[in-house]
């Protein structure tokens, strides 16, 4: 009989597929504009391109899941926030 580890931490973050709710969506309106494309102009070459890109995208998103600071640029507000003037001037 088969067992089916139960997810405790849907508090913390919810997932689908190993993605989040967000990075899921990206993946699936990836999937209809490929049908589209596949259905709308049908050759080998369009279908294992779209295949192609389809696993690339699923295999980047779930690196970007797993490792958030990939796309960590920097902070977006300082530390402090002073209204005084930043002077070059040496006072010692």
């Amino acid at each position: 009989m088969k067992k089916y580890k139960v997810y405790k931490n849907i508090r913390k973050k919810a997932v689908i597929f190993g993605l989040p709710l967000s990075l899921f969506a990206l993946m699936m309106i990836s999937i209809i504009a490929s049908l589209l494309i596949i259905i709308f102009s049908f050759s080998l070459g369009i279908l294992s391109g779209v295949l192609l890109m389809n696993t690339t995208l699923y295999v980047v998103l779930t690196k970007i899941a797993h490792k958030p600071q990939l796309l960590h640029l920097g902070k977006a507000f300082p530390k402090t926030i002073s209204n005084k003037r930043n002077s070059n001037l040496s006072y010692e």
